[in-house]
């Protein structure tokens, strides 16, 4: 029961975050017969363990009551028979041991109750251990430490890293990252943008190679320390069921309302916050479905430059903003990332021009690294890249406000 309980949940779940689509493609009849169809193995399995229910929980005070029965009947046999062991006994004796009988059908009761109570919790508990109880890809070292994070230097030599063995994602992935300096990440679908960056506060480790901040390696980092020094902000947004406030300071626990304010202003998110009936404690909805797209990104954007990073990675964080949005975020990102060692996975040229330098990955490798000019004047990947997707897309928008 417990097993077809997780998987009803989970259906109708997945089913409520899916609405949209669900409503899209006209799949409203096929979701409720889904659901019925899993819901009418619950109430089967759920009648099937009454009936055995029926049968076990009666069982124990039926067989004691069963017993203080016959009780009555043998001694009311036995009293009459002379020289017997129960003809000296007091009728009075007799009921009062019957009476013990009968208070022993509560105990037996509540023990039978809490052992089947005991049951489906044990049964609920497996599932739970399974998971909690998995072993960790990624774990402290012995000898792992708190470390500062100083300066923001950050290196990386020979890094090899694939999500299934002997077929690797990275390979041999080598550069270095002055503090302060901002590199675009830059490539296509499947070359290994987000794996390079979910590499850097450990979300995975890597087979080969060391990663190095500031000339420590990362696996010398306990990963509180090291995480808290990071800020992400990823392509998947995710807003938590609560407060506008309240999922900004996620990024650091106990930040003060003045310090939620200045990382809502430098993701230019403050004046649409001020704007509201509740202000910052507006509530979000589930997975933040009150805010439009670019609004969450800022509230995500915010949630990571609130713990003052020293490291800031932002994975394609500007493809759901208009142009408008990402020329204001872009110029306070160019005022929080002054001080910061930023990577930012980039897609628009708006975000590649303002880079130091910029990483072209292909296949898994980096096939260029080096600045705009460096990377033009080489003829190259990064060339053919800037000249067939941001030339072409630029020159339709060009010729149109050329000819108004």
């Amino acid at each position: 029961m417990q097993l077809i309980m997780g998987k009803l949940t989970s259906y109708i779940q997945q089913n409520i975050v899916g609405m949209k689509t669900i409503r899209i493609f006209r799949r409203e009849k096929d979701v409720v017969d889904g659901f019925k169809e899993v819901e009418s193995i619950y109430v089967n399995t759920a009648i099937s363990a009454g009936k055995i229910q029926s049968i076990y929980m009666p069982l124990g005070p039926a067989i004691l009551t069963l017993g203080i029965a016959l009780v009555y009947v043998y001694a009311g046999y036995t009293l009459g028979i002379p020289g017997s062991a129960l003809a000296v006994a007091q009728v009075g004796d007799i009921i009062l041991f019957a009476r013990y009988m009968m208070r022993l059908t509560f105990p037996i009761r509540d023990v039978s109750q809490t052992l089947g109570t005991w049951i489906a919790a044990y049964a609920g508990l497996e599932r739970v251990l399974e998971i909690t109880d998995a072993p960790r890809n990624v774990e402290d070292l012995p000898n792992a430490k708190d470390i500062k994070i100083e300066k923001g230097k950050l290196e990386l030599e020979n890094v090899t890293f694939g999500y299934v063995k002997d077929r690797p994602v990275l390979n041999n992935v080598t550069f270095m990252v002055q503090p302060g300096e901002k590199i675009a990440i830059l490539g296509a679908t499947g070359s290994g943008k987000s794996s390079l960056i979910y590499l850097i506060p450990r979300f995975y480790d890597i087979q080969t190679g060391s990663i190095r901040i500031d000339g420590t390696d990362i696996r010398d980092f306990k990963l509180a320390s090291l995480r808290k020094q990071i800020g992400v902000v990823l392509q998947d947004v995710f807003l938590f069921s609560g407060t506008i406030r309240e999922n900004i300071a996620f990024g650091k626990p106990g930040a003060s309302m003045d310090e939620i304010v200045q990382a809502a202003k430098s993701a230019r998110i403050h004046e649409f916050i001020e704007s509201l009936p509740c202000g910052y404690d507006t509530p979000v909805g589930e997975r933040g479905v009150t805010l439009s797209g670019g609004q969450k990104q800022r509230v995500t954007i915010a949630r990571a430059l609130v713990g003052n990073p020293r490291i800031l990675i932002m994975d394609d964080s500007l493809s759901f903003v208009d142009a408008k949005t990402e020329r204001e975020i872009q110029s306070a990102i160019e005022e929080a990332t002054k001080t910061r060692t930023t990577l930012i996975i980039a897609q628009r040229f708006s975000t590649i021009k303002t880079a130091e330098k910029i990483l072209v990955l292909e296949n898994g490798s980096i096939a260029e690294f080096g600045t705009h000019n460096e990377l033009m004047a080489k003829n190259g990947v990064y060339k053919k890249v800037y000249e067939t997707q941001f030339v072409q897309k630029a020159s339709p928008i060009l010729e149109e406000a050329g000819g108004a």
